[in-house]
């Protein structure tokens, strides 16, 4: 899956997107550690315990795709096969 995204972040480069990534579900370093072993180029945000990200955005299984415009509505939840789909929208 990652190496999808990480050329998704290549092509979108310079245009109105960003990919952000939540991880609840390993501890602080071990998160870190995936961030760099697997050359995440995108934002990952360590939700840890308290889940607060995933309870205000309601994610409750992984991987949750969300499509959120730029006034913050969400488009799309959960796309979750394809995200070309996404990319074709720009």
């Amino acid at each position: 899956m990652y190496p999808h995204e990480r050329s998704l972040v290549e092509k979108m480069q310079g245009r109105p997107f960003v990919l952000l990534g939540v991880n609840n579900g390993d501890e602080l370093e071990t998160a870190r550690k995936s961030v760099k072993d697997n050359k995440l180029n995108w934002r990952s945000f360590f939700d840890g315990d308290e889940s607060a990200i995933c309870q205000a955005f309601q994610i409750n299984a992984f991987p949750t795709i969300m499509l959120i415009d730029h006034n913050g509505v969400i488009k799309f939840d959960s796309i979750r096969e394809n995200l070309d789909f996404i990319a074709r929208l720009y």
